[in-house]
C-alpha cells in the first residue's frame, strides 16, 4: 500500500511537465506506491487534450486508485457538513480526495493546502508551490 495520495493539481503539473512536481514524484514514487483517488483520475481525463492520452494513460497506470465506497461517500458529505458550519467551502470532490486520505490513513500531496485547512484527521504534505 502507498503512504501519499496525490491531489489533481499535482497529477496535472507533472503532466505539464513541471520540473519540481517530476522531480518531488519520484522522490516519493521510490520508497512508496503513490496513490490517487478516482476523482483525481476522473478530472485528469476531463482535462485531457486528446494527445496527452497516451502519456495520461501511462502517468496513471503507476498509480493505485482508491474507489470511492460508501464509507467514503459519507465521509465526505460529513466533511462538506463540517466546514459548511466553520463557514469554509469545501467542493465535493475536494471531500471525496480528502475522505480517502483519511480512510486511508494517507498524506495528501496538494498544492492547494488552502482548500484542505482543518479538515478532521486529513494530513498534508508540507508542500508550498513556488512562485
Amino acid at each position: 500500500m502507498g503512504k501519499y495520495l496525490l491531489d489533481t493539481g499535482i497529477v496535472l503539473r507533472h503532466l505539464r511537465g513541471n520540473r519540481r512536481v517530476v522531480n518531488l514524484l519520484r522522490q516519493l514514487g521510490h520508497t512508496e506506491r503513490l496513490a490517487v483517488s478516482v476523482v483525481t483520475r476522473l478530472e485528469v481525463h476531463a482535462g485531457m487534450h486528446e494527445d496527452e492520452r497516451y502519456t495520461t494513460q501511462k502517468l496513471l497506470s503507476r498509480f493505485l486508485t482508491y474507489n470511492l465506497d460508501a464509507t467514503i461517500a459519507d465521509r465526505s458529505g460529513e466533511l462538506v457538513r463540517l466546514m459548511r458550519h466553520q463557514d469554509k467551502l469545501l467542493s465535493i470532490p475536494d471531500a471525496i480526495i480528502a475522505a480517502t486520505a483519511v480512510q486511508h490513513n494517507l498524506a495528501l500531496v496538494t498544492l492547494n493546502q488552502k482548500d484542505f485547512t482543518n479538515v478532521p484527521g486529513l494530513s498534508l504534505y508540507p508542500l508550498i508551490e513556488s512562485p
